[in-house]
């Protein structure tokens, strides 16, 4: 048996998450279509099986939706955030 450490992974809280580059971060997640009623209740009603890109503020707060991450991307610019990808 290995003697080692190993490294302890510790859970990041929202409140970190929100203060993480000084608010400058966010991120953004490709989705489904049948995701945007529980993350964007007011969004309008859009066909099923389309891939979006909804981009979050770093504590996950959903800032806005687009059919392109490019659209995601430029939007997180154009509210001077840097923006980062998850999968």
């Amino acid at each position: 048996m290995n003697n080692e450490t190993t490294p302890r992974q510790t859970a990041i809280t929202p409140e970190a998450l929100a203060h993480l580059g000084d608010g400058r971060i966010a991120y953004v997640k490709p989705i489904r279509s049948e995701d945007l009623p529980t993350l964007f209740p007011q969004a309008p009603q859009v066909a099923p099986g389309l891939r979006l890109f909804a981009l979050h503020a770093a504590d996950g707060t959903p800032i806005m939706i687009t059919d392109s991450r490019e659209a995601a991307v430029a939007n997180a610019w154009s509210h001077e955030l840097e923006a980062v990808s998850v999968h």
